[in-house]
């Protein structure tokens, strides 16, 4: 409708004039969503206008004015007309009398109103004191009138708003903290408050207002058209329903979907879910720049006061040739994360030097990096990897794998760094099977979140449970995987296996792993089911679930993964009475799959290379070393690129001497190296050569920067066994020097005995949070307890340490049992200690 269409329909001010028009205006279908919105504000405009100026003849310093949605022109067909009756103080009864005759027609019609009437002084008195009314205000739009009047308002409204916002926002932020709290977020809701859900039309509004603040301002990415979105599906409600409704019922789903021209309700849900999550991740993003300008603005006195009393000293003391002593613009502080990450001013950021169109790795080590400190990514760093993403090679380096597996295994803190990857696209990025079960509603009242989100929140509790399992990062994969067949067609489960069989091989796990995460994903409700569905004392249950399972190391992935897939859905998911009829049943199959435990693997045949370091470490009664980079050869992802690495092979070869294991971890924790794998074994020698040497094959990495030479290494680790390297010392000035940031919360130490895993010494099994001297403090510990290591082997699995040790009492034989338990409690306290 053209704006001489609109005038003419309402030539005639009265109600009938401008009811015929709008109704012809939402039903005749030819406009719809911005259009239609604009068009219907200004046809009100119009007809108020009529209305003002029949009852504002002769009348002066009057004006009206539409505030809110309305003044931003959004009316939706059954929306709330906010109108202010702006007068300057004169004539009091003709402008009541102007207010009536405005009022009433609106009222006659139906519509419903938000009215006021006051002076300008009145406006910002009130504004001051209701934030709601400050912010309607914001958007205040003239209608009919004296223009001047309007004009100056606005002026001023803005102007004590920015003058106020110190104090304002974080009093807005808190009342949009009680909001959600209330009504929930809009992106994960199956009968969502389009408006007052967080995430919804209520945030968009504020985050306008917290841009006309001129403090912070939102990403504008996306911004306008999840706003439209969801002022577009509105408006199909309220056609649908008749009624002035923010609430997006169920029952009504079908019919707002098919007047939006949707395939169904899903799809409907979906748009709204994506909507809602742009505007709530810039809601976080904008009010984190509101917490850290705040911040700025209350240290600035200070240093200023600083700043005066540091140039009346630099004043006084000038070096010889005439310059000031320091001077220059301070820097904000940039602490190390990552290999190309660092933490500035509370969040992570990216290192000066960082190539992210040169690193493919980065994104992923950022977004560990920012999880395992408990901090957020920065936008910029965010958008900065988006653009310069490259893809990974297939499969991806271990680095890759092992970021991905420490990125889930963090706890809460990993959900935020999600999102803020899901906002750019990095997610489907490295993860494409993702785009189909993002935002992707699950009609069942048990669930409480949407696919995507319920997969992260699956991956997090499992995070809880990696000191119950062999291999945490197959149970924190398996987490994050379980139900991606439920974006396609067909029972999820089978779906699932065959996309997981084809996204862990990508990811770079072996042919026995992708076999173990299939099965997981294939029978991930297969626990629960049976537990609560069948009759465990019929042997036939155990048995098929045993068959299907096929080891005891699945059997434990499972019983981890069941427990987490279900705290994660909802409350109701999860019981002690499901818990326990769960535990009996995993306690049954155990028992028929008790026959596979392996016993202690053979030792494996020294390579040429081992041989000879351990002759030359016999001969010279001092340890031996080598290092050799390990890479993979390029790939048609990357024919001409160079190798990726995967790490350094260290091979050590000792005299067997007591101090082994904690002087060689001690050295590297010195040395800021990573200990990915690690395995130490006494090594037969050829005939005819003396003595007893000890083998230790690890994998190591930097944590940042190069790594050190191998003749500084060979150096320090004499100096260590021959005590005149203090490595405990040396360890804890470090640690005092940098204080360790506040991060995600890891589950305390576990460690256990396992009796019969072994005829020929007691296997000990330490799992922990890794960290740097970790492997140092748990080999002084079995030092101090007086047992012989027969063999170790170390993981790190992401962020999680997984170390089975092999000991023995001073004679050779496996510990009794009672002291292999008393051990095995100390050096759980000393390792949570």
């Amino acid at each position: 409708m053209s704006s001489t269409d609109v005038h003419k329909e309402t030539e005639d001010s009265g109600p009938s004039g401008y009811a015929a028009a709008r109704l012809r205006l939402l039903t005749e279908g030819a406009q719809s969503g911005p259009p239609r919105r604009a068009a219907l504000a200004e046809l009100t405009d119009a007809w108020l206008t009529g209305l003002f100026a029949a009852g504002a003849e002769g009348l002066r310093g009057v004006s009206l004015v539409a505030v809110g949605g309305y003044g931003r022109g959004e009316l939706s067909p059954r929306s709330d007309l906010d109108l202010l009756l702006l007068h300057d103080g004169g004539d009091s009864k003709a402008v009541a009398a102007l207010a009536d005759r405005i009022w009433y027609p609106v009222w006659d019609l139906g519509l419903a109103l938000d009215h006021s009437v006051r002076t300008p002084a009145e406006a910002r008195k009130t504004a001051g004191e209701d934030l709601k009314v400050q912010l309607g205000l914001l958007d205040a739009r003239h209608i009919a009138g004296d223009l001047g009047l309007t004009a100056a308002l606005r002026t001023a409204i803005l102007a004590d708003w920015r003058n106020q916002a110190p104090k304002r926002l974080p009093e807005l932020q808190e009342l949009s903290a009680e909001r959600a709290e209330r009504q929930g977020e809009l992106q994960y809701l199956l009968e969502p408050d389009l408006k007052e859900a967080r995430g919804g039309l209520r945030d968009a509004t504020i985050l306008r207002a917290v841009a006309a603040s001129w403090l912070a301002d939102a990403p504008r990415e996306g911004l306008d058209d999840a706003r439209r979105k969801l002022l577009d599906v509105r408006d199909a409600l309220h056609l649908a329903t008749g009624r002035a409704t923010d609430r997006l019922a169920l029952q009504e789903q079908d019919q707002v979907a098919a007047e939006l021209g949707l395939l169904d309700a899903d799809t409907l849900l979906r748009q709204v879910y994506e909507a809602a999550r742009v505007i709530s991740y810039a809601s976080d993003v904008t009010w984190r720049e509101v917490g850290r300008v705040l911040r700025a603005r209350a240290v600035r006195p200070r240093l200023r006061k600083l700043a005066r009393e540091r140039s009346d000293f630099l004043r006084r003391a000038v070096v010889g040739d005439g310059r000031a002593l320091g001077g220059g613009k301070p820097t904000a502080e940039r602490s190390p994360l990552a290999e190309g990450v660092v933490e500035q001013d509370g969040e992570v950021v990216l290192a000066r030097a960082a190539r992210p169109d040169r690193d493919p790795v980065l994104p992923l080590r950022a977004a560990a990096a920012a999880a395992q400190a408990g901090l957020p990514l920065s936008l910029h760093a965010v958008r900065r990897m988006a653009a310069g993403a490259r893809p990974l090679p297939t499969p991806w380096p271990a680095e890759a794998r092992e970021q991905l597996v420490t990125l889930l295994g963090s706890g809460r803190p990993t959900v935020e760094v999600w999102e803020a990857l899901e906002a750019e696209g990095l997610i489907t990025h490295f993860l494409p099977d993702w785009e189909r079960v993002r935002c992707r509603p699950q009609r069942n009242a048990v669930h409480i979140w949407t696919v995507d989100r319920h997969l992260i929140e699956t991956a997090v509790r499992a995070s809880e449970f990696t000191r119950r399992v062999h291999r945490p990062d197959l149970l924190l994969v398996a987490g994050l995987l379980h139900d991606i067949g439920k974006g396609w067609p067909g029972d999820h489960s089978v779906a699932g296996e065959i996309i997981v069989k084809d996204v862990a091989a990508r990811i770079g796990f072996d042919r026995d792993d992708v076999t173990v995460l299939s099965t997981l994903v294939r029978h991930h409700l297969l626990l629960v089911e049976t537990a609560t569905r069948r009759d465990l004392e019929d042997p036939a249950t155990v048995r098929s679930v045993a068959e299907a399972v096929g080891s005891q190391g699945t059997l434990e992935l499972l019983h981890a993964l069941t427990e987490a897939d279900a705290l994660a859905t909802g409350p109701a998911a999860w019981s002690s009475w499901r818990g326990s009829l769960v535990a009996d049943l995993v306690k049954r199959v155990a028992a028929v799959l008790a026959g596979d435990d392996p016993d202690e693997p053979e030792a494996a045949a020294p390579t040429a290379e081992q041989e000879r370091l351990a002759i030359e470490a016999v001969a010279t009664g001092s340890p031996v070393l080598a290092l050799r980079a390990q890479t993979e050869p390029p790939t048609q992802e990357q024919p001409s690129g160079d190798p990726e690495p995967l790490g350094v092979e260290l091979v050590i070869a000792v005299p067997d001497q007591p101090g082994v294991l904690p002087a060689v971890a001690g050295v590297l924790a010195m040395h800021r190296l990573t200990v990915r794998t690690a395995e130490l074994r006494a090594l037969d020698l050829p005939d005819g050569v003396e003595g007893s040497v000890l083998l230790l094959n690890w994998r190591v990495a930097a944590e940042y920067g190069s790594l050190p030479q191998a003749t500084r290494l060979r150096a320090d680790l004499v100096r260590a066994l021959d005590g005149s390297l203090d490595i405990a010392g040396r360890l804890a000035e470090r640690d005092a020097a940098y204080p360790r940031r506040r991060g995600v919360v890891a589950p305390p130490a576990r460690v256990s005995v396992h009796p019969a895993a072994s005829r020929l010494a007691t296997v000990i099994e330490v799992r922990a949070q890794d960290a740097p001297g970790l492997l140092f403090r748990i080999g002084r510990a079995l030092e101090d307890a007086s047992v012989r290591v027969r063999s170790a082997h170390v993981s790190t699995l992401g962020a999680n340490a997984v170390d089975a040790f092999y000991v023995t009492g001073p004679e050779g034989a496996p510990l009794p049992g009672e002291e292999a338990a008393a051990m095995a409690r100390k050096l759980e306290e000393t390792l949570r200690a």
